[in-house]
């Protein structure tokens, strides 16, 4: 059965953004006959707060939205995780990497990943395992990253070439597009302080939860790269993908938590409702 998922981050409170994503999942699986899941991806212990989780459910069910229950709440599958990142490592596409933030903004000069972030350059890609071992004997705290070229040819040979997804457009046509992870550079599959990351985390999740169709916002459309690569080297399901219109601020931004956008809360509390978010969103 088609199944897909909304899967917001509880660092902050819902904003018009978060409403028109959550509204257009709802629709597709209306549209497909399908299930709809919600997820929790509060894999960040610094940022994740159990009163945004509670806030995030009072908005959705106040934009009229039905879910399946249980919720995942990735904070609570970190096993899963583990399992993926032994498989890559099996395959010989991880490594350790020490580097502080200053050190890789150092060395990056103005190379960006497609984020806008400093793109690693491979600082610790080659460090001799002697070394290796006395870093972690040291207690240093270290990264997994993906060894791209590595995981490229990997990939690459089990896909027959080219490493590929479908995108569906808004009225469901759909297309097969050529991904390409190499502009990524070699990324962070496992964190400093918890052993994943979103990359990492998405894929696992929507593979455990049989996901077959993602929708997200079009500022992930790139991190779809990543996302397929793994997929290939973890043999995990392809679901295909709509990447929608972001919802802009009158600056023309992106709407953002850390901006402090307006929330879906607080437009309540000045007695918009669910019809009003509906039309300010274009969604009616």
């Amino acid at each position: 059965m088609p199944t897909l998922r909304f899967a917001p981050s509880p660092n902050g409170l819902l904003h018009l953004g978060h409403a028109f994503s959550a509204l257009v999942t709802a629709a597709w699986a209306r549209r497909l006959q399908g299930r709809l899941l919600l997820r929790i991806e509060d894999i960040d212990p610094q940022r994740s707060r159990r009163d945004f989780i509670e806030a995030i459910m009072r908005d959705l069910a106040w934009l009229g939205l039905e879910w399946e229950e249980p919720v995942r709440h990735q904070s609570e599958h970190m096993d899963d995780y583990r399992a993926a990142l032994a498989r890559l490592d099996a395959l010989g596409v991880l490594y350790p990497c020490f580097a502080s933030r200053a050190e890789i903004r150092a060395a990056a000069g103005a190379a960006r990943d497609p984020d806008g972030a400093p793109l690693y350059p491979g600082l610790h890609r080659h460090l001799p395992p002697a070394e290796i071992a006395a870093r972690k004997a040291r207690g240093e705290p270290f990264a997994l990253r993906l060894d791209m070229q590595a995981a490229l040819g990997l990939a690459r040979e089990r896909a027959g070439g080219r490493i590929t997804f479908t995108e569906l457009s808004a009225d469901g046509e759909a297309r097969r597009i050529e991904a390409c992870p190499e502009r990524w550079g070699d990324v962070v599959i496992a964190r400093k302080d918890v052993p994943t990351s979103y990359h990492l985390a998405v894929v696992v999740d929507d593979a455990l939860q049989g996901v077959t169709h993602v929708t997200r916002g079009r500022d992930l459309l790139a991190a779809t790269d990543i996302h397929r690569l793994l997929q290939i080297l973890l043999e995990l399901p392809e679901p295909v993908y709509h990447h929608h219109r972001l919802v802009l601020g009158p600056d023309g931004a992106k709407l953002s938590k850390s901006r402090g956008d307006r929330a879906l809360a607080a437009l309540r509390a000045a007695g918009a409702s669910p019809a009003d978010i509906r039309r300010r969103l274009g969604l009616d």
